[in-house]
């Protein structure tokens, strides 16, 4: 709780979707700190987002559970390349799929390709996700608007649509909400619109899969230090990012992983429906 870095962080910026190699401090995947115990053994997961950022510390973290890993990405094609070293150094299987999942044929894509690889879909992280800061409603475009709707929400649709029919009793899907589908932040207007829709999607899908036997949680993360946060907040709110919590600095990736394994695990059998918050103390409502 007390090792990791606290704010004010070096001031950063970055343009959009951001790097993980050019952030200070480094965020803190698990690289060396997770330490795996086989409860993914033998599954199939397809993580969105997961070059950087927390889908590259559930990738990591899956890994190491011993599962093999599809990371669907945008184009960030070095950051994915060390995740693939990283999950390879486990002895798992990794594929890497590029392209930008508001296309609804990309997903569906995204699908095929992993159930070409791997057989099956044990585990989906619907993780990917475009935010950006605006302090006045009229400064949000609609094609911004549009933008944020198609990648966090749209897409969650596309891949969960084209999965389902390759999921077998007992799979998982995981979607990643924030604090701001209760707690709006109104400079995040359209991002934390998204994650409201987010929570409702999680708790309706979990209701229409029960009787398939599939698994549908949400994790809503706190302030997490992740190369969003320097591509896409003034300078300002960079520095003092993830202050505001009890704990007064922002969460590691790391930090998030054992949810994402937790709500995976065939042990958490009863467990669907659910969003768990990972917030630094704060409470989530």
């Amino acid at each position: 709780m007390t090792e990791y870095p606290k704010p004010p962080y070096p001031s950063q910026q970055q343009s959009m979707p951001g790097s993980t190699r050019a952030m200070n401090p480094r965020p803190d995947h698990g690289e060396e700190s997770y330490k795996g115990s086989g409860r993914l053994s033998g599954k199939k997961a397809i993580i969105t987002g997961g070059d950087s950022g927390i889908g590259r510390a559930v990738a990591i973290a899956y890994a190491r559970e011993g599962a093999d890993i599809v990371i669907a990405y945008l184009n960030e094609d070095e950051d994915a390349a060390e995740v693939k070293t990283l999950v390879e150094r486990e002895g798992r299987k990794v594929v890497l799929i590029p392209g930008d999942i508001r296309n609804p044929d990309h997903c569906r894509a995204i699908i095929q390709r992993t159930v070409e690889a791997f057989g099956a879909i044990d585990i989906l992280v619907n993780n990917a996700a475009h935010q950006d800061t605006f302090k006045e409603i009229a400064e949000i475009s609609d094609e911004e608007w549009q933008r944020t709707f198609e990648t966090n929400i749209h897409a969650m649709f596309y891949l969960t649509k084209a999965a389902v029919p390759h999921m077998r009793p007992g799979a998982a899907i995981i979607n990643t909400a924030s604090v701001n589908s209760d707690m709006p932040n109104p400079t995040l207007l359209a991002y934390a619109t998204t994650k409201g829709a987010i929570q409702n999607f999680t708790g309706g899908l979990a209701q229409m899969l029960a009787a398939k036997g599939i698994r549908v949680n949400a994790v809503a993360p706190g302030p997490i230090w992740t190369p969003l946060i320097p591509s896409t907040m003034p300078e300002d709110k960079v520095k003092n990012f993830g202050k505001q919590v009890p704990m007064q600095r922002a969460g590691q990736p790391a930090e998030l992983a054992t949810a994402y394994v937790m709500l995976a695990d065939t042990l958490s059998s009863y467990t669907s429906g659910a969003t768990l918050a990972v917030t630094g103390g704060k409470p989530f409502i």
